[in-house]
């Protein structure tokens, strides 16, 4: 019986596909084709590296965007969490940028650093940031105070407290943030590669679409779905093992 209730989310899907496979073949169209034929392309790519050469390009620039992200939004995010003073010197200018579309930013990526993995990176990078800056300040303030108490009873210097006390304390808040940076990631990188960048998945997505052939076309959009369900699958399964290792509920 487990095994009933470990298929039965893909029901719905299931379901759908088979419907749109029946349709989509009794009614000819260019714009789409049936699953049968995207599967089919599918393989061909599989076949061919360049599913693999666009997927490791995308997930790549992602990760990368993301670690700039993370590296300095906990940075910051826990300084403005301890500083009262520093928040509120720096809220204006976070509330100014926050707002801004990531892709807004692309033409000036652009101009400075051209197209390819640096421009992509930088784009992810700012759009992944804000989330990790705003939800490690919050975490760094629900921080038990007795705990910064205790670090100044000690004598710890700032950086000693913030690895020491702060950033342990946080560590369960950090992974939602992670998580939620993890999304943002993926999906601002296939933007780029769509509007701009001729690379990776979003760009193989954008010749399928401009070479008139809908089956690669949904083959791609096909597997940066599965991609995408994968990498939070993977944050997750991280985010509940640590939580566990301490002794928190996942």
């Amino acid at each position: 019986m487990r095994w009933l209730e470990r298929l039965r989310p893909w029901v719905f899907p299931a379901v759908l596909l088979a419907i749109a496979e029946v349709v989509l073949r009794q009614r000819a169209s260019d714009a789409l084709a049936p699953p049968s034929a995207a599967l089919k392309s599918f393989v061909g790519l599989v076949a061919d590296g360049s599913l693999l050469q666009a997927t490791a390009f995308t997930l790549g620039s992602a990760a990368l965007g993301l670690l700039v992200a993370t590296l300095l939004g906990v940075s910051i995010g826990v300084l403005l969490g301890l500083s009262r003073r520093a928040a509120a010197w720096s809220e204006l200018s976070v509330e100014m940028l926050r707002p801004v579309p990531s892709v807004a930013l692309i033409p000036l990526a652009m101009l400075v650093f051209g197209f390819g993995l640096r421009m992509e990176v930088a784009v992810v990078a700012f759009a992944a940031f804000w989330p990790m800056l705003l939800l490690t300040q919050a975490a760094v303030r629900q921080v038990d105070p007795r705990l910064l108490e205790v670090s100044r009873v000690l004598e710890l210097g700032p950086w000693d407290r913030a690895l020491k006390i702060v950033l342990p304390a946080c560590v369960p808040r950090l992974f939602v943030a992670l998580r939620l940076g993890v999304a943002i990631a993926l999906v601002v990188a296939v933007t780029v590669e769509i509007a701009a960048n001729p690379n990776g998945m979003g760009y193989a997505m954008m010749i399928a679409q401009q070479s008139l052939d809908p089956a690669q076309m949904l083959a791609w959009l096909g597997w940066i779905g599965v991609v995408g369900f994968a990498v939070n699958a993977g944050a997750l399964a991280l985010q509940q093992r640590v939580a566990r290792r301490m002794g928190a509920a996942p």
